[in-house]
């Protein structure tokens, strides 16, 4: 096969210190993919989080040098050892370690294992799989955790009561206001920039607006009950908060750290109000809950709510766009369009 476009990033560590750091677009020959049973032709990855501290050099990502980023990707099955694959299959892949430990979607091709892929649903271009991404698998790992628990639409609106999503502006957040909304369920939306995104988020089928500084700071282990449930992406004391704001029997499903991984919270919410917290953890599931939750994204997301988070980038500028990410600059989902 001709050599291909990957943006490469070189580290030196030092006792667990990245001492020096490089991120660049360089054209690579197959040699330099790592073992796998399946080769796709990549079309699309994005920009989650992970792959902004990846690329800016930050530590806690990269566990390998070099790498090629990218968490995600989305493209067509060129070769394959792997029965369960043909050449041209669409497939989808989230997280398993890709852009971690082992070489990501940043590139015009990937060489991985057949038993992380996920057919992409008939229903979903390439370019909407690639949006939906971790973030948005994420988000319907946690409607799923909080269905499962018996949070109900119906029983959240005659309640008066909404499902609360922390970080909502952001790609986990964003996906998970409008899949919520579509659902039918109330939905409240926190987030630090509320002049700046109110509009967005009420687009998306947010029924009201936050500020995240009403959760941020430390409160009582108990405090008045308002949430029947919620997806939250930003830890700390903000979901020290948002469980002892939650009702009796509620669920909140955890799936981030922006502020934080610490939880400066007591048993209290658990012991006197059965409040449920569950963990969402989308690198590791496994491929029976991958396929039901790309399933219900095809049937449950929003073709114009979903667009209307996304935007388009090319290869080469996805290595600034990493800067914006971790600066809160970005909203939504960023695709990229690894052939540009």
């Amino acid at each position: 096969m001709s050599d291909f476009r990957a943006i490469v990033i070189e580290q030196q560590l030092d006792g667990g210190r990245i001492t020096a750091h490089s991120a660049e677009v360089r054209r690579v020959g197959d040699d330099i993919l790592m073992p796998g049973d399946v080769t796709v032709a990549v079309e699309f990855s994005d920009l989650n989080f992970k792959d902004g501290l990846a690329i800016a050099g930050r530590p806690g990502v990269a566990r390998t040098s070099p790498l090629i980023p990218g968490i995600d990707l989305v493209g067509t099955v060129q070769h394959s050892d792997d029965p369960r694959w043909r050449p041209g299959d669409r497939v989808v892949l989230n997280g398993s370690g890709i852009g971690e430990s082992h070489h990501g979607g940043l590139a015009e091709r990937a060489r991985v294992d057949g038993d992380a892929l996920v057919r992409v649903p008939d229903q979903l271009t390439s370019e909407q799989a690639a949006a939906i991404g971790t973030a948005g698998f994420t988000a319907m790992l946690a409607v799923l955790a909080l269905e499962r628990n018996g949070v109900d639409p119906q029983e959240v609106a005659d309640s008066g009561s909404s499902v609360l999503v922390t970080g909502a502006a952001g790609g986990v957040g964003s996906v998970a206001v409008a899949l919520l909304a579509k659902l039918g369920y109330p939905v409240t939306a926190s987030t630090g920039r509320v002049q700046e995104q109110g509009d967005y988020l009420r687009d998306l089928g947010a029924t009201s607006i936050i500020d995240r500084s009403a959760l941020e700071a430390p409160g009582k282990p108990l405090q008045s009950q308002r949430w029947a449930g919620a997806v939250d992406s930003v830890g700390s004391q903000t979901l020290a908060n948002v469980l002892a704001q939650t009702r009796y029997g509620g669920t909140v499903a955890a799936c981030g750290l922006a502020q934080g991984p610490d939880l400066p919270a007591t048993v209290m919410p658990f012991i006197l109000r059965a409040v449920t917290l569950v963990g969402i953890n989308s690198v590791e599931a496994p491929a029976a809950l991958r396929e039901t939750a790309w399933r219900r994204l095809a049937a449950d997301l929003d073709e114009e709510a979903l667009a209307a988070m996304t935007r388009f980038i090319p290869l080469a500028d996805a290595i600034p766009a990493a800067d914006d990410i971790l600066a809160g600059r970005l909203r939504g989902r960023t695709v990229v369009d690894v052939r540009a």
